[in-house]
């Protein structure tokens, strides 16, 4: 397994490897409306596993009413929610280590010059925990693909992104395009492209809906 994924392991202790928290250490601070209701989506995916969420995100809720101005104003007690609710999603019982060999889900998306991923394992209870979260800015002419291509090409940058935790396991893909159809008309041209083609299942899903990946793409 690469440095990248390996879990730490010290003093009785096993943790996640920052690496997989970066895109989600390195959110920036919403400076509009908008952007706060992304924030709250991307971050209410995982709310059944924060106690209290609805009574913590209060300060950053109150920032999209009707009221408010749509340029937030920015200050304490929202960056202490912003960095409450923010170590709650890289820290247990929230974040979870991978049980190797079960199935697991990713969420990717493409926009405009970034992709992203997130992967994740359900519990008993049918709910989605968190496992490890990544983004990627394209540069050169990936950042002039059709979003077609960016959508196939966040499947697999993800796909290898992750390999080190999802090797031999089932994997279901979530995306709000459709590109099932491209990744297998290209896949011939590479063995690799073909395998991971054959052995993923890639399933629609609405934006409105891959809430994680759309914010970290947008970010």
């Amino acid at each position: 397994m690469s440095d990248n994924f390996r879990d730490l392991v010290g003093s009785g202790v096993k943790r996640a490897n920052s690496q997989r928290l970066y895109a989600i250490a390195e959110m920036p601070r919403p400076t509009t409306k908008r952007k706060v209701r992304r924030l709250l989506g991307a971050l209410g995916y995982y709310r059944e596993y924060i106690p209290q969420f609805a009574r913590i995100a209060k300060s950053l809720t109150d920032l999209t009413h009707q009221c408010c101005p749509n340029t937030v104003q920015w200050d304490e007690e929202h960056e202490r929610t912003f960095l409450s609710l923010q170590r709650s999603l890289c820290t247990p019982p929230v974040l979870t280590l991978p049980q190797i060999g079960s199935p697991f889900q990713m969420h990717t998306d493409a926009s405009g010059s970034t992709v992203a991923a997130s992967l994740g394992q359900l519990d008993k209870k049918r709910l989605e925990r968190p496992i490890a979260f990544a983004s990627l800015k394209l540069c050169g002419s990936p950042s002039g693909w059709a979003i077609i291509e960016k959508e196939a090409f966040a499947i697999i940058w993800a796909l290898n992104r992750f390999r080190d935790i999802i090797y031999e396991s089932r994997i279901t893909v979530y995306c709000d395009h459709n590109p099932l159809q491209y990744i297998r008309e290209c896949a011939p041209k590479s063995a690799k492209l073909l395998r991971w083609a054959l052995d993923v299942d890639i399933k629609y899903t609405k934006g409105s809906q891959n809430v994680v990946a759309d914010y970290l793409s947008r970010v």
